[in-house]
């Protein structure tokens, strides 16, 4: 008699996304502050001149309510309240002629400021 397996469910996406351009700088911050155990944190606060603004940080610690995300070696993390707003977003690095930034594209902004960093919904 055949053996029937139950398919596997498809696997969930990351609640973010990190691009590899991104993954690549946080490696070589968190080098250069010598602790392995360090993630970024993406956070978003009240404020900025689009009403909500992203916040990033290294942390060693990790909360319960965090999401963590690993990508090409590093974590990131984000709290459960800032995650229904970044919800889909993905991370990036970018390297221009203005300068080198972390950059979120979020699919929930209904409008941005012009330099990135703050949002609405």
């Amino acid at each position: 008699m055949a053996e029937i397996k139950a398919a596997e469910p498809p696997a969930r996406p990351a609640p973010i996304s990190v691009s590899p351009s991104a993954a690549r700088r946080v490696k070589r911050i968190i080098e250069a502050e010598g602790k392995d155990d360090l993630k970024l944190r993406v956070s978003v606060s009240g404020g900025g001149c689009s009403g909500f603004q992203y916040n990033f940080a290294l942390d060693d610690k990790s909360e319960p309510d965090d999401v963590a995300i690993e990508k090409d070696g590093i974590t990131v993390v984000v709290d459960g309240m800032s995650l229904m707003y970044v919800l889909g977003s993905e991370l990036d690095f970018v390297e221009d002629l203005t300068g080198s930034y972390f950059r979120v594209t979020n699919p929930n902004a209904t409008a941005s400021c012009g330099c990135g960093t703050s949002f609405a919904i």
